[in-house]
């Protein structure tokens, strides 16, 4: 018996064990669905991994799972091929019977059924996804709002970010979250508080709206009425609060604004108080949340009170006591404290006006009346004197449920010898008055319950009783979670309905727990001494509202049936405009949204650009006519002659027509609605005389560019559309249709992407071999010309096509003044002004007409080069000098070349000199030395683009900068240089070149540029040895900019020409030689730089670039571009523009000071002896390297473009004589003073500490043993604040030389902070500190230099009754 019974046992084993090997070893499927339904889910996959048995209705089982939907409500289709039918979810069929490949990605689609969206599958059960679940793992959640989907977090959370899609369906509270709209947590924790009290909300409801007397838009009562009924009686999940923030006169920057929520609840109640003026709510706010508390001060000798009564709305508890290491333990512990009288003795005694001396007395409050609701503050946030720094203290202060205020409404010790309350003359708000007194004030207020009786019979006694018991019971707990700089705010709350807490979280709700409330008690465990609130949890109580337990006054929240007959008006206008908005969500639902493209045949403009938006149930005929009007094509086009087609922007690409498809829903064209869609739609037009072309799936667009090499011409583009299987020779039978062009004698070319181009020669070879794809580009040439029988790289087919791949169109703005400027003609002659005028019409003119004379010159010049050098047809050019001729092609060319070039520069000249002539003569003219500056010439580009420049003189220009004597003494004597050279051997190859008579085109002075080897003497690469192409035409700007005399020209170029040829090619434009005018790149912001770098090219630019023509002096080769600032180091703006000048390559430092000298007197009314001033290196605001006189830029200073320098003046003869020596800038702190010294340069031998000390030393008459220095941090002037000073820098670092660690001190300019260590800081009082702290902070942020101490200004909270601020007239 034993044996069979563990036979079957192991027979049953074998065969379950022999199930799971073969489910193991059965093949899997991966199925992957993409959700389209929405926009949320668009961009999301669904991973599902099944046995490859598992049938169809299985698998849509699983997808609603997964996906949290309604099984039946939605289909799935494949996702490769979308045209197939949807999957059939009541199909018993296995997944690989259906299609499905085990061990392959099988892509899905989810989609819409029958037009409509999946239901959630909460929306079917109620609780689906919490039932079944406790309430402590499904819906308590307490804190932040966590960033993934974790426990009391709804699948709609599974993003902190907050979507449209994640309100749709209330929590399953019943209540309703506030969407929080930036940074308006406080605000959303304070709304929920008063919605959630009974009391405040009822008659919130019992007042009523006049439209007549009030804009509902900035009605607050209004305005939170309305919120409130929708946190009722809305079914969203959270609603917005952009209308009540609109009312309190916010904009949308006030959402990115926190401030504090106690502050938020007192400004709101004044905000309601007079917004209720004259209405029975009028004193709502005062019976809900007002109490009276009396201050008193009580003589101890004769008993005489001088007091005051004042009002409260909330009740401040400390945390900390102030200098406590210590905090109070609990609510009840911190209410003893604030009723704690003060003894007021020794110097602290009070005059009593009794005893008429001064007596000990007794200060403090007593509690007259406690609100109906009454409101604690805890006082987290305060401020740190040692540290300057807002703290939060995270302490914990634990609070009872039910608080029991009976014991704080009189701690008065009665031991006084006596009691009668007497009038002082100093008392405020309403008066001093003996007890009697104020018991009959309150017994005459018979509105409010004041907790107290004073009874008034006796005037020598005061008897308390109560009048009802003093026990407030909490319900709203306002948490803040974060640290003094910021956080967030939410509100744990009590609903009076069922007793239960819930945690108000922004748009999220869930229930909690009194663990959870205890858990904002706040603390840590174990002790830390003074600073144990800095490690413990940021996440604590901040407010807490009590509500007074009185059976007799205690009210519930009113239902919808008990609502007063405005209140039910209101909400029926709410819910109809809730019905319209979810008809809206409905049909923007059903909307699919899609690029319309279309060319206008009347805008002249290359595609315009819209968005179709359409219903899916409209027609496409309905669509067209949509997409007609919204092209404004009526009147225009017939809209017979339109069609919708579909494209692909990208590739410019016709995908398909639609023939016979007009009734088609769009929904079904478009593949239902999606958030976006992966092609585009084109509204075609056609001519009525034309017949829309069939365009099938399947085809590839073809745009052919027929090519005349007759005229050197490429036709604008024809579309055809043929198939990728189909071969070279049928596609040339195709184009051959199209064209009119002949197939035999055909050369088809493909651009396959930028200048690519392929000679498609094999006829058999298919398109898609050639590397066809949807939208593609050919050239092609049919003629009998000998070209085809030369290498195709050799044609000049390939040249023609490699120039228009090349060419670039660009807009050039020319001078207002032409060359022959009138300037300095007025002032050599002196007299009428007509009579300049007229004279220099007459200059004008005639240099227009040299310069016409000069462009035909050149174009015939070019004719006969061309002409001449026409023995291969790879040298052919336009003939109407489209092409700039770099260098001759063969050696046996040369002569030819070289000759045509030589007249060219000829020509040039005479072009030169007849321009002097025209402007007034070589003796004396404007024009009478290429290197001598233009007097109408333009500002410089820093004076274009530097803010900064103060400069109103193009200091570009110099009346002598850099001309052949720019590097000789006035004596002409050679000047000895560092390198070896002296200035004659520098400067006499200028000299030659200058005096040589030919135009000069220098290179840039960049490093990178090439050597002099590399150019000749027009700047021009040897290398190149090929045709650029140049044409310019007159141009006429549409937005008539060019009026005035600014005149344009669109130039078409070849981009490979560098900026040097293409500045000689626009000289006959500008009329004056291209070392004489300045080329400025203008970017979409309007902004202007100079290109300077003459050998690169114009590859940088594109097509519709704008230029602009300055004319001035261009920098010639080994040039730099210099920006002159003045360092004053003891101003409170040290670094200050000066002017632009230029240095060149080779010069010295002195030289260059010599020609500054007279710029700065003249630009700047600087007067400087050369020895009375220095350069140095400028390092963004900091001064760096001193320049000595007999450095050479280039070999001892390293010298870019735009480069930077300081000028220093000094007070003294130049100390620094070596580049050994070390300046450093050191300045004196002094504590007993509080204030820090003018700066002070020592020059140092070495980079030894104890030389700088003794330096120091010598100069402050510190002793050396006392002396200690730290470096200064930041940027020049290193400033810092004197409260700080002391004790942020690193003071005597443990080094013994500067260029370690942690001071780094390698080069001058460096800032030394330097001190007494004896002296100690000056003892201040706690008012001198603050106004030395207001000073500092003013000074620092006027200097731009941070105040760590001082936390971010924030705006101050404002509630503006009126509907906004008025903003000042006179400000920005």
């Amino acid at each position: 018996m034993f044996w069979s019974c563990r036979q079957s046992i192991f027979d049953e084993m074998k065969k379950r064990f022999s199930q799971i090997e073969n489910a193991s070893e059965e093949p899997r499927v991966l199925c992957i669905v993409q959700d389209t339904t929405n926009a949320k889910t668009v961009n999301e996959r669904l991973t599902l991994n099944l046995p490859a048995s598992t049938t169809l209705s299985k698998l849509f089982e699983d997808v609603a799972h997964k996906a949290s939907y309604v099984n039946g409500t939605f289909d799935l289709a494949w996702g490769k091929t979308g045209d197939m039918g949807s999957l059939d979810p009541s199909s018993e069929m296995s997944l690989t019977e259906s299609g499905f490949e085990p061990g392959k990605r099988n892509f899905l689609q989810l989609t819409d059924k029958d037009g409509e969206q999946p239901r959630i599958a909460s929306d079917e059960s109620g609780t689906a996804g919490s039932s079944g679940l406790d309430d402590s793992s499904q819906e308590r959640f307490i804190g932040p709002l966590p960033r993934d989907c974790t426990v009391g977090c709804s699948s709609d959370y599974s993003s902190p970010s907050y979507s449209y899609s994640s309100i749709l369906n209330k929590s399953d509270t019943g209540y309703v979250g506030l969407v929080n709209q930036a940074m308006t947590c406080y605000l959303n924790s304070l709304l929920q508080t008063l919605f959630m009290t009974p009391e405040f909300r009822n008659a919130l409801y019992n007042w009523e709206f006049e439209e007549s007397e009030e804009d509902p838009v900035t009605s607050i009562p209004y305005q939170l009425q309305r919120l409130f009924l929708l946190l009722q009686t809305s079914k969203k999940r959270a609603i917005e609060t952009t209308d009540v923030t609109r009312s309190f006169g916010w904009d949308s920057s006030e959402a990115w604004q926190q401030h504090d929520v106690q502050e938020l609840c007192r400004v709101m109640f004044d905000a309601l108080e007079q917004k209720w003026k004259q209405t029975e709510q009028a004193d709502l706010i005062n019976q809900l949340y007002q109490g009276k508390l009396k201050d008193y001060v009580r003589c101890l000798e004769c008993g005489y009170e001088s007091w005051r009564i004042d009002t409260y709305l909330d009740i401040p508890l400390v945390i900390r006591p102030f200098g406590a290491s210590q905090a109070y333990g609990s609510v009840e512990e911190a209410l003893q404290a604030f009723v704690q009288p003060e003894t007021l003795d020794g110097a602290n005694q009070y005059f009593c006006e009794r005893c008429k001396k001064k007596c000990d007395a007794r200060k403090g409050l007593r509690f007259l009346h406690f609100p109906y609701l009454l409101t604690l503050q805890l006082k987290r946030f305060d401020f740190d004197y040692t540290t300057m720094h807002r703290i939060k203290l995270n302490d914990r202060m634990s609070f009872p449920e039910e608080l029991d205020m009976g014991p704080f409404i009189d701690v008065e010790d009665e031991k006084s010898p006596q009691t009668e309350s007497c009038t002082d003359s100093g008392a405020e708000n309403e008066g001093s008055c003996h007890s009697d007194q104020m018991s009959n004030d309150f017994s005459a207020d018979d509105g409010v319950d004041e907790g107290i009786c004073l009874d008034s019979a006796s005037s020598t006694e005061r008897v308390l009783k109560p009048k009802s018991s003093l026990t407030f019971e909490l319900f709203s707990v306002m948490v803040h979670s974060g640290s003094a700089a910021g956080g967030h705010y939410y509100a744990c709350i009590k609903s009076f309905s069922d007793g239960q807490w819930y945690s108000f979280n922004d748009q999220h709700v869930s229930k909690i727990t009194q663990e959870d409330i205890r858990k904002t008690y706040g603390g840590s465990s174990g002790s830390r001494g003074y600073y144990s609130s800095a490690f413990a949890s940021s996440t604590n109580a901040y407010m807490l509202i009590y509500r007074l337990k009185d059976p007799s006054r205690n009210a519930k929240y009113l239902d919808c049936d008990d609502f007063p007959e405005h209140i039910k008006h209101l909400v029926q206008r709410e819910k109809e405009s809730e019905e319209q908005e979810k008809r809206q969500r409905e049909i923007e639902r059903n909307t699919c949204k899609i690029k319309l493209f279309c060319m206008h045949p009347v805008k002249m403009m290359a595609m315009m650009e819209n968005k179709l938006e359409v219903h899916k149930d409209k027609t496409l005929r309905e669509a067209t006519e949509m997409a007609y009007k919204l092209m404004e094509l009526d009147g225009v086009v017939p809209l017979d002659c339109c069609r919708l087609v579909k494209y692909d922007e990208f590739h410019e690409y016709l995908e398909r027509s639609y023939e016979g498809e007009d009734d088609t829903p769009m929904g079904l064209l478009l593949g239902g609605v999606k958030s976006s869609y992966m092609f585009d739609l084109l509204l075609e037009t056609r001519r009525a005389e034309q017949v829309f072309q069939p365009y099938k799936p399947g085809e590839v667009m073809v745009k052919v560019h027929v090519v005349d090499l007759k005229t050197d011409t490429i036709a604008p583009p024809v579309s055809i559309r043929a198939y990728l299987n189909q071969s070279i020779t049928e596609f040339k039978q195709l184009i051959a249709q199209a064209t009119e062009l002949s197939a035999e004698t055909m050369r088809v070319v493909l651009e396959r992407c930028y200048n690519d181009l392929r000679l498609l020669y094999v006829p058999n070879k298919t398109l898609k071999a050639e590397g066809f794809f949807r939208s593609n580009k050919v050239f092609v040439e049919s003629s009998e010309s000998p070209d085809h029988q030369v290498t195709f790289t050799d044609s000049l087919l390939w040249k023609l096509l490699d120039r228009h791949g090349n060419t670039i169109r660009l807009f050039v703005s020319l001078p207002v003044q032409s060359p022959g400027t009138n300037r300095t003609i007025c002032q050599k002659v002196g007299g009428d002004t007509e009579e300049c005028s007229e004279g220099s019409k007459g200059n004008r003119n005639s240099v227009e007409a040299i310069l016409e004379e000069s462009t035909e010159k050149l174009k015939n010049l070019s004719l006969q080069q061309q002409q001449g050098s026409s023995t291969s047809d790879s040298q052919k050019s336009s003939d109407t000098s489209d092409f700039e001729h770099i260098e001759s092609p063969s050696p046996s060319q040369e002569p030819d070349s070289s000759s045509v070039s030589a007249v060219v520069a000829v020509d040039n000249r005479e072009l030169e000199n007849r321009i002097r002539v025209a402007s007034g003569g070589s003796d004396g003219g404007a024009y009478s030395d290429p290197e001598t500056q233009f007097p109408g010439e333009e500002r410089s580009d820093s004076e274009v683009n530097n803010d900064r420049s103060t400069s109103s003189v193009d200091s570009d220009i110099l009346s002598s900068s850099h001309s052949s004597d720019t590097l000789c003494n006035a004596d002409s004597g050679p000047i000895q240089l560092a390198n070896g050279l002296d200035s004659h051997s520098i400067t006499s190859s200028r000299r030659s070149k200058a005096n040589e008579g030919k135009k000069e085109t220098w290179d840039t002075a960049e490093e990178d540029s090439g050597t002099d080897s590399e150019y000749d003497e027009n700047g021009k690469s040897k290398a190149e040895s090929y045709y650029l192409y140049f044409r310019a035409e007159p141009y006429a700007q549409e937005d008539g900019s060019g009026e005035g005399g600014q005149k344009c020209v669109l130039v078409h170029v070849d981009k490979r020409i560098t900026l040097s040829a293409f500045k000689q090619n626009l000289e006959p434009f500008v009329g004056v030689t291209s070392t004489q005018f300045k080329v400025f790149r203008v970017y979409a912001n309007n902004q202007e730089f100079e290109s300077v770098r003459l050998n690169e090219t114009l590859s940088s630019f594109s097509d519709d670039n704008k230029i602009t023509i300055r004319l001035g002096r261009a920098l010639k080769k080994g040039e730099y571009r210099v920006k002159v600032y003045q360092l004053l180091v003891n101003d409170a703006e040290p670094c200050k523009f000066l002017i632009d000048t230029v240095f060149a390559k080779g010069m010295t430092v002195k030289q260059s000071k010599e020609e500054l000298m007279p710029q700065l007197k003249d630009q700047c009314k600087l007067d400087l002896n050369i020895d009375k001033f220095r350069l140095r290196k400028k390092t963004w605001k900091n001064p760096g390297t001193v320049f000595l006189d007999y450095h050479v830029y280039e070999e001892d200073i390293n010298i870019s473009s735009n480069w930077e320098v300081f000028l220093e003046v000094l007070d003294g003869p130049e100390k620094m004589k070596s580049m050994s020596q070390l300046a450093v800038l050191t300045r004196r702190w002094t504590p007993a003073q509080m204030k820090l010294e003018p700066f002070q340069e020592v020059v140092l031998e070495s980079s030894s500490v104890e030389e700088l000390k003794e330096k120091l030393s010598e100069i402050s008459g510190i002793p050396l043993e006392n002396l200690e220095f730290a470096k200064g941090r930041g940027t020049f002037p290193c400033d810092i604040s004197v409260l700080e000073i002391h004790q942020d820098l690193d003071w005597n670092p443990k080094v013994s030389t500067l260029n370690v660690w942690p001071l780094y001190i390698c080069d001058d300019g460096a800032v030394v902070f330097y001190r007494d260590s004896t002296e100690e800081p000056m003892e201040q009082s706690e008012d001198e500190r603050n106004e030395l702290m207001k000073k500092e902070s003013s000074r620092l942020l006027k200097t731009g230099h941070r105040v760590s101490y001082s936390p971010r200004k924030e705006k101050a909270l404002k509630i503006y009754l009126d509907g906004g601020p008025v903003k000042d007239p006179g400000q920005d």
